[in-house]
């Protein structure tokens, strides 16, 4: 019986170090937090904090939710994963471009107005989340995991458990580095923000071609003239 539970708890910390390190390269939120700050100009640190908490919470949502019915939703629609990268890619490159576009992205300025808590609760999602925190790839990713689901009722229930406890290190993580985005960036000067917002700017852009080139590599490969040659 030890010996059961000691492997049990093994695999569950297997799985749980599998989920997180899987998703928290292309989530990225190191990279991520300059470009939040960037989008959040103007803000008070109470809303931005706020702003944080709501992303945090909208992606452990969202990734926990790809990772569980991703797969049934995608095939309610009669989609697919490739045509879910090509066209999440191509929103993740619209976000880096109007980034890189910007000529004073990062300096802080006085809004026109203040958002309204409706305002930030859309902006919270879109496109804070989707397709800046949580994009293609990572949706892609946890829907690969999900779709690796053991048939044994005691591996299952480990791997729903682990799947849940990654996710929720991983918006741990996201929330963090985001409300402290503005502190990190203090530290880091102006001039060093300013880098940093362009290089993530450029790496985010960079991730979108990618992941649309990964979409339409994986489409041609289902035309069937295509894959007899």
């Amino acid at each position: 019986m030890s010996e059961f539970l000691g492997g049990s708890a093994r695999n569950l910390i297997e799985q749980v170090l599998l989920v997180f390190a899987a998703l928290f390269p292309i989530v990225n939120p190191v990279g991520a937090a300059p470009v939040f700050l960037a989008m959040t100009e103007g803000l008070a640190d109470a809303e931005r904090a706020q702003l944080a908490g709501r992303i945090a919470l909208n992606s452990f949502l969202l990734v926990l939710g790809s990772i569980f019915v991703g797969t049934h939703v995608i095939d309610f629609f009669g989609l697919s994963v490739p045509t879910v990268r090509v066209g999440g890619g191509i929103l993740v490159c619209a976000v880096a471009w109007d980034l890189l576009r910007s000529p004073e992205a990062g300096l802080p300025e006085a809004p026109p107005h203040r958002p309204t808590p409706l305002q930030l609760a859309a902006r919270a999602f879109y496109p804070m989340t989707l397709p800046l925190t949580v994009g293609p790839g990572t949706i892609s990713v946890a829907i690969t995991l999900g779709a690796q689901m053991p048939r044994s009722v005691s591996e299952w229930a480990v791997r729903i458990v682990a799947s849940a406890v990654g996710t929720v290190l991983l918006t741990i993580s996201i929330y963090v580095l985001f409300r402290y985005a503005e502190r990190l960036t203090r530290a880091i000067g102006s001039t060093g923000t300013q880098v940093l917002l362009r290089l993530s700017a450029f790496i985010l852009l960079c991730i979108g071609v990618q992941i649309v080139w990964s979409g339409v590599l994986a489409l041609v490969a289902t035309v069937p003239a295509l894959r007899a040659s």
